[in-house]
């Protein structure tokens, strides 16, 4: 297993992401962008998942890195998932980027460090949306984002994951460097693959991330200000989402969805 095996098999559940966003679209969405890709999993999850209904269903996935898109590529012969090698931040809006959902997980939207910047890329999100060809007005923007109380604090936190065959991942996510004054973390990601007892890949350091921590209402009125008419806040992945109420607790992850609705 490579890093990018890791990752997918450590870090993303697109089998219940899928099924979130369209109970929380409740349109039928077909077009789904994947802003800040990587391999493109959930492109490929959900092209498969509404293929699968027998339903039309296509996926475009954004990222600057060209050889990650490469291996995206590779990972899938869908001609329904069209790979953009761009800047997702700054790319500018065409009547091809039409599209029902756009989703940015794995906490990706802190790769904008600026406000100005956040409200301009959620406003071309916007653009993109309001040409959605599922329903005119059900453009629906989805972000994740962690807001715990202690999210600016150091320190580490370990799982495994059984492999393929006998392999057993060792995922470790690091927040090494933090400054609440700036909202900006140095986090990593590391990951050990073991089998019968004997480590065969050791991948410290598979991922390095510079963040900006956007806060839960921080993201929610940069929407509202791109043009955005509602959002909302969900923190269970589930396929009838239930927005979260007022004074309910995050739990110690704060690890939540922001949802905007045009």
């Amino acid at each position: 297993m490579d890093r990018f095996d890791c990752y997918e098999l450590c870090v993303q559940g697109v089998r219940w992401v899928v099924p979130f966003l369209r109970g929380l679209h409740a349109h039928n969405p077909r077009v789904l962008r994947e802003d800040f890709c990587g391999t493109a999993a959930l492109c490929r999850e959900w092209t498969a998942d509404l293929r699968g209904g027998g339903l039309e269903a296509s996926a475009v996935g954004v990222d600057l890195d060209a050889r990650i898109l490469a291996r995206a590529a590779a990972a899938g012969t869908e001609s329904s998932i069209r790979h953009v090698h761009a800047d997702a931040v700054r790319i500018p809006v065409v009547p091809a980027d039409a599209c029902d959902v756009i989703f940015v997980g794995n906490f990706s939207i802190g790769y904008i460090h600026t406000r100005s910047l956040l409200v301009d890329y959620l406003r071309r999100s916007a653009a993109r949306l309001s040409m959605a060809p599922a329903a005119p007005g059900s453009g629906l923007m989805v972000c994740d984002l962690y807001d715990s109380p202690g999210k600016f604090a150091r320190g580490m936190l370990h799982r495994t994951h059984p492999g393929p065959g006998n392999q057993i991942v060792h995922y470790t996510w690091e927040q090494r460097e933090a400054d609440a004054l700036t909202a900006m973390v140095t986090a990593a990601i590391h990951f050990r693959v073991v089998a019968d007892g004997e480590v065969i890949a050791e991948l410290p350091d598979a991922f390095v991330y510079r963040w900006r921590l956007w806060s839960i209402p921080e993201l929610r009125e940069a929407m509202l200000e791109a043009g955005f008419a509602s959002t909302e806040v969900h923190q269970h992945i589930d396929e009838k989402p239930v927005p979260l109420s007022h004074g309910r607790e995050l739990g110690e992850s704060g690890i939540v969805c922001v949802a905007g609705r045009l």
